[in-house]
């Protein structure tokens, strides 16, 4: 049997909406009315997380937002959040940390992927996290969107509880900074 390069079918699957099925190489490709692919297998979500930290009197200090909503409502944890669909890595978390912190303008840099299965209990996650230190300047933060609150934290003094996996995520952003406070 060959194949059309696109054949459209009306199906009543998917949650009873029309969609056009491709075949592209010889593989299925299921497209719902508005163009978004619909595929059989799971996703995985992408998030970013912003880890930053300061100086205040000697000491090092790391930010972290109180969650307003579940999971995990009511606990610290690193700011971040979801990516849009068309948004760059880069936007997306200075987008977070804006939005939950009030904190902007801090050079961040991509430390590590996160993906661990079951760190989220909402479903298959993979954060892309990015490091900053906040040098001089406005340090003052604020909760705002889903953060209830914002506080920066004594390194030495975290929270016991902290949401997903953020204590793993803090503990290698802080080896890497004193690896590099070493360097200099």
């Amino acid at each position: 049997m060959v194949l059309s390069a696109i054949l459209a079918l009306r199906l009543w699957a998917f949650g009873l909406y029309s969609v056009t099925v491709k075949t592209v190489a010889a593989e299925w490709q299921v497209v719902d009315k508005k163009g978004r692919y619909v595929y059989e297998w799971p996703r995985p979500m992408v998030t970013v997380d912003a880890v930053v930290f300061t100086r205040s009197a000697g000491e090092w200090k790391l930010l972290l937002v109180k969650r307003k909503n579940e999971p995990f409502a009511g606990k610290w944890a690193i700011p971040g959040g979801f990516i849009g669909i068309d948004e760059e890595l880069e936007d997306a978390v200075v987008r977070e940390l804006a939005e939950e912190t009030a904190l902007t303008g801090v050079k961040l840099e991509q430390m590590h992927t996160f993906g661990t299965c079951g760190r989220d209990p909402r479903g298959r996650q993979v954060t892309v996290a990015f490091m900053g230190i906040v040098e001089r300047g406005d340090k003052e933060v604020r909760g705002g969107d889903d953060a209830a609150d914002a506080r920066w934290f004594d390194i030495d003094g975290l929270p016991e509880n902290i949401a997903f996996d953020h204590k793993q995520v803090a503990a290698m952003a802080l080896e890497r900074l004193q690896a590099a406070a070493h360097e200099r």
